[in-house]
């Protein structure tokens, strides 16, 4: 799995030419304007999967693969050659179901493995059939080319799926017959192929080890650069559709929501200019009053059956995650010792009377004391030096060796190993696999069907951030929380849980802003002040819960690692437009 770090790295280092001489003016100036190109590195396996019994032998078939399944302890797995894919799963009692998890290989574009759910229903005597739908490994990059005040032309790369040209900055673009030469504002230098006939140029980029061929791309045919293709003059508000996956729907004002603000933050971000690295990209707006969806906007080439990267949005589904595992009665509480969760690792590194203080609040509230903090590459545990190294493939084991720098309580300091750490937890004390349990006590209560867990290299969940969703799927959770944790009447979370997740516990970045992973906010409208609770995640995903006003916000963005852009989403889109609308 490579970091982010790395992948920002790998293609900043696009590598060197000796500097050129100047070519001419008007070869260069072509150049001017959009380029594009999009990629699919699959999967290959996806489809209808087929698991057959004929006596004791069973087989599975896939996308023209066949394999023997293996069946141990009940559960049902099954492995296809080449490192196509794989298969965990069981039989339900009545043999009518066989329900699990597919795993893709290692994606391309997200640098992890996936377990994806699958529910495989009899079609026959000793006949089960279902569908493999993997997360799509794909990839868009966008390049424009502009004239610069000193007369130069410059540019920047665009990557909606994970911003990989953050960093990518063209200080100089140069042509010199059928070479252009892309000099970034650090002086490293890389250089693209020009065919002149096709009028495409091509570049390698080293983290992806091949070929991407851009071609120019106008208003209509750049789906990931512009809001909506093709382009809207003026929004015209509609009514989400009902799709049967739990969600009633309405229309703004009949749940007591002002249309004209929605309308105007809607107009808002189809009129955004796209031609700057730090534009506002909003991938997702979605808005729920009174337990119904009354707003669901996409953007960017998504829609509502997309699944985005939630990023570190997913901690807070992984608190919700460990109350539901205590409301049902594993053998642990807030209060019980860490490392008396992990029996299975007899010893650690850098042993500290401390790490048998550690909680799993502390875990919860980010106060373990571990050498680790996502705002400082230097520590040991930083998320990135975790997901980079290679010696230690067990990022659970990883995180119990650190050194512990601090007291367990004594500061909040924001480390995703430690919120990962409640993966291992929930899967130790109730000797459950982490995807089997997210789906069977979270996912099918709440009708979520399409979702991805991204794995560890150990083929655990990881659970510090990552999980791919639907928004609309994301946006129950919000809505579980309005409900005391409920769902259509069910019980999901103990009301006790909600509420003490959502309380004032320690400091994060302020004064009492954090809960159990929750960020605590207020919002002063007029002269109202608002209390509010959000998942958060880099580069825009946010999942806002405003239980004065019974409104929960879902939005999903691309502006990774541009904290300045995405917390104004937060900070001031939320206040000027959505809660001004509601009465």
């Amino acid at each position: 799995m490579m970091s982010w770090l790395s992948i920002y790295l790998s293609v900043a280092l696009c590598l060197a030419l000796s500097p050129p001489s100047r070519p001419a003016e008007d070869s260069t100036a072509a150049l001017i304007g959009l380029w594009g190109c999009e990629r699919s590195f699959g999967p290959e396996v996806r489809g209808e999967l087929t698991i057959v019994r004929r006596g004791s032998q069973w087989r599975a078939s896939v996308a023209g693969f066949d394999a023997p399944v293996s069946i141990v302890g009940g559960e049902l797995t099954f492995e296809l050659a080449g490192d196509r894919g794989k298969f965990r799963g069981h039989l339900s009692h009545d043999a009518t179901r066989i329900v699990g998890h597919w795993i893709q290989p290692v994606a391309v574009v997200w640098g992890s493995r996936y377990a994806t759910p699958v529910e495989l229903k009899a079609a026959g005597r000793g006949v089960w059939r279902g569908e493999v739908e993997p997360l799509e490994d794909h990839l868009s990059l966008y390049l424009i080319f502009a004239r610069q005040a000193d007369g130069t032309i410059g540019g920047f790369l665009r990557n909606p799926e994970r911003n990989l040209g953050a960093f990518f900055r063209l200080k100089e673009v140069r042509r010199e017959g059928d070479v252009i030469h892309l000099i970034g504002r650090d002086g490293t230098e890389t250089a693209a192929r020009y065919d002149a006939t096709s009028d495409r140029f091509s570049i390698v980029l080293p983290f992806f080890n091949t070929t991407f061929d851009f071609t120019r791309r106008g208003r209509d045919n750049a789906a990931g650069f512009y809001p909506r293709t093709p382009a809207v003059d003026s929004y015209t508000y509609r009514r989400p559709h009902v799709e049967g996956d739990g969600w009633a729907t309405t229309a703004l004002s009949e749940v007591g929501l002002d249309p004209a603000p929605l309308v105007a933050l809607v107009n808002r971000i189809l009129q955004t200019k796209t031609e700057s690295g730090a534009a506002p990209y909003i991938h997702s707006l979605l808005v729920a009053r009174h337990g119904k969806l009354a707003l669901e906007e996409y953007f960017y080439g998504f829609d509502a059956e997309r699944a985005h990267d939630m990023r570190s949005a997913s901690k807070s589904l992984t608190s919700a995650l460990t109350g539901i595992a205590i409301d049902r009665g594993a053998a642990f509480d807030t209060a019980t010792p860490v490392y008396t969760l992990f029996p299975k690792y007899r010893n650690f590194s850098n042993d500290d009377p401390r790490k048998r203080q550690m909680t799993v609040e502390n875990l919860l509230t980010m106060t373990g004391g571990y050498d680790c903090d996502e705002n400082d590459n230097n520590t040991q545990g930083n998320e990135n030096n975790m997901q980079s190294q290679s010696a230690q493939p067990d990022w659970y084991k990883f995180t119990l060796d650190l050194p512990v720098v601090r007291r367990p309580g004594e500061r909040a300091v924001y480390c995703s190993g430690e919120t990962n750490l409640l993966g291992g937890v929930i899967s130790n004390a109730t000797k459950t696999w982490l995807p089997d349990f997210i789906h069977d006590n979270f996912a099918r209560p709440l009708a979520i069907n399409r979702y991805h867990i991204n794995l560890t290299p150990m083929g655990e969940a990881y659970m510090g951030g990552g999980i791919q969703m639907r928004p609309r799927d994301f946006l129950k959770l919000g809505q579980v929380f309005l409900d005391g944790g409920r769902w259509h009447g069910r019980q999901i979370v103990s009301r006790r849980w909600v509420e003490r997740s959502t309380q004032p516990l320690v400091s994060l970045n302020r004064e009492n802003d954090y809960g159990y992973t929750w960020h605590l906010n207020e919002y002063h409208v007029g002269a109202r002040t608002y209390r509010a609770y959000s998942a958060e995640g880099n580069g825009g995903q946010l999942l806002i819960v405003v239980p004065d006003l019974d409104l929960a916000v879902m939005m999903t963005a691309g502006n990774y690692s541009n904290f300045a852009v995405w917390s104004k989403f937060r900070d001031e889109l939320v206040p000027q437009f959505i809660l001004t609308a509601a009465r």
